[in-house]
């Protein structure tokens, strides 16, 4: 009973804050072009470098929430972030300038341990069997969250650009609420470890990688995989628009049919391939799917040719709950909230390069100064990045005595 509320409430807070990302998704480019009263191709870049500084603060302290949550608890760090996601949507709502939307993404990543902690949770309540199906329903929580976030954000973006941002902040608020009174602590005592800082530092949680040598290759993998699929946060919705001259309801509806895919792949299609096929090779069938698409996305010539790379794409969803069970059962259960913010590290360095990176790649081949206009620049990058992880994957994981644990 405790195990399924507990994977309930975990799926609930990571489908809320989906939601919350996914309905701003659709309007950031009208509304950086609004505030930052900038082009679209320069508005690309400003995007790349709000996430740029989410991404830094992210890293600096996500080791620090993790080691947090192994020591005290997943609860109370949980909630936190919750709520200053809140503050940090509703300061955005009220944005007048673009340093207060700068602000709100540096207080966002502050205490962005949402995802990692939900992972921890995960691990705590999990069989070795069943961790991929677990984390699985993380990714069918993610896929529900953008149903409903992009959707709701084009039809309503349509109507205010500023709604979508205090849409997103009540169901943080709410989320928090929510975790205070039905939430049940997952991390038995037992399975504590005292607090170290030096643990706890973004570098001093990489460094903890040297307990596990068998896994560095496999985690730098990861990063290079995880760079290339930060193209659909920080450049699909720019590239739709430039190219298709998609409206944000046009960019909510096709985000909102990923969200459909997403779930259809991780809440049933990835419960049966996994037990059948085992996670190394739903992973390599994942990440191999997510370089086909990103060609596909990238040679479109029509709105249905995205759709169907769209839906190409959301096999990928395979990858990430196959990988992160290889992981995670290779540690112990007193290691899994720093395994996991070892891997937020990880992901907030590749926040750092690859929004960076894939922004500014779009901004310079729509510019006038390009020696070819060439918008779907970026998704080649993404694809060339995710074709070096899937051969660093293959040949690590052969390393590993027993990756399905």
């Amino acid at each position: 009973m405790h195990k399924r509320h507990a994977l309930t409430f975990v799926t609930i807070t990571v489908f809320l804050d989906t939601v919350g990302f996914g309905v701003i998704m659709p309007v950031l480019p009208e509304f950086l072009v609004l505030i930052g009263d900038v082009s679209l191709s320069d508005a690309s870049a400003l995007s790349g470098y709000l996430i740029f500084s989410y991404a830094v603060t992210n890293f600096m302290f996500a080791p620090m929430l993790g080691n947090l949550s192994d020591a005290y608890g997943r609860k109370p760090l949980l909630v936190l972030s919750l709520f200053v996601y809140g503050g940090a949507y509703l300061l955005s709502g009220f944005a007048t300038a673009l340093w207060m939307l700068f602000l709100g993404r540096l207080l966002t990543g502050i205490t962005s341990a949402t995802y990692a902690i939900a992972n921890a949770l995960i691990a705590d309540v999990s069989t070795p069997e069943d961790k991929a199906q677990n984390f699985g329903l993380l990714g069918v929580a993610f896929g529900l969250g953008f149903i409903v976030g992009p959707a709701l954000g084009g039809i309503i973006g349509a109507w205010d650009l500023r709604a979508p941002f205090f849409i997103a902040a009540s169901l943080a608020f709410i989320n928090t609420l929510y975790g205070l009174i039905f939430f049940r602590e997952t991390l038995a005592p037992e399975n504590r470890r005292p607090f170290e800082l030096s643990r706890s530092s973004p570098w001093g949680a990489l460094t903890q990688l040297r307990k596990y040598p068998l896994l560095i290759g496999l985690v730098f993998a990861v990063f290079l995989n995880n760079i290339g699929h930060h193209i659909w946060p920080s450049n699909w919705n720019f590239y739709t628009i430039e190219k298709f001259a998609w409206t944000p309801l046009d960019v909510g509806l096709s985000m909102a049919f990923v969200g459909v895919m997403s779930v259809i792949v991780q809440g049933g299609l990835l419960r049966v391939v996994i037990p059948k096929f085992g996670p190394v090779r739903c992973a390599y069938f994942g990440v191999t799917a997510t370089i086909i698409a990103f060609i596909g996305v990238a040679t479109a010539g029509s709105s249905a040719a995205l759709y169907f790379w769209c839906g190409v794409s959301s096999l990928g969803g395979l990858a990430g709950p196959s990988v992160n069970s290889i992981l995670s059962n290779q540690v112990s259960a007193d290691s899994q909230g720093e395994l996991q913010g070892i891997m937020a590290s990880m992901s907030s360095i590749a926040m750092i390069v690859g929004p960076l990176l894939l922004t500014q790649t779009f901004t310079y081949f729509t510019s006038d100064s390009a020696p070819v206009y060439l918008p779907g620049s970026a998704f080649w990058v993404a694809a060339i990045l995710t074709i070096a992880a899937l051969i660093i994957f293959f040949q690590q994981i052969r390393r590993l005595p027993n990756p399905a644990g």
